[in-house]
């Protein structure tokens, strides 16, 4: 492989936002795999807003009177505060796969325990099948995606308590 064909590859994943890629051919094997950012600290940080915000939101209610706003405010910052466990959350974005194939079980379901490294699911992106491993043990609370669906880099797939 040439210089500029690797440089080309490497450009389309950074643009497309793909953390893992390999590609093997008869020459040649290529691995690529980009740092993980910070996920967790992000997350946290975005479902902090919705809070601050929710307050502002019910006082404007109150002194308007229609209640229709408060109660959908209010579901927000309940969801999350639900979920107790530590969130798996997807790497890049796809559609997301619970089992290897439409007649296999799901690799993993609600109640299951978990190791290390266990494969959870699998994200499809541009036709390459990524499989998905906890980087915690424990067993499967939630699993918050359903099979087929597409996923954002960053979503929570599964909740690990």
């Amino acid at each position: 492989m040439n210089p500029e064909a690797l440089a080309k590859i490497l450009e389309a994943l950074a643009a497309a936002d793909v953390r893992e890629f390999s590609l093997e051919t008869g020459e040649y094997k290529l691995a690529v795999k980009r740092g993980a950012e910070v996920v967790t600290i992000a997350a946290p940080a975005v479902t902090v807003a919705p809070p601050a915000s929710a307050p502002v939101a019910a006082s404007a209610p109150a002194a308007s009177a229609p209640q229709v706003e408060a109660p959908a405010s209010t579901p927000e910052p309940a969801a999350p505060a639900k979920t107790a466990g530590t969130p798996v959350k997807a790497p890049i974005v796809g559609t997301f796969y619970s089992a290897p194939s439409p007649d296999n079980p799901p690799y993993v379901k609600v109640g299951d325990r978990v190791e290390v490294g266990q494969v959870l699911c699998i994200i499809e992106a541009m036709k390459l099948m990524n499989e998905i491993e906890s980087d915690v043990a424990g067993i499967v609370r939630e699993v918050l995606v359903k099979n087929a669906e597409p996923v954002e880099y960053g979503q929570t797939l599964f909740v690990i308590e």
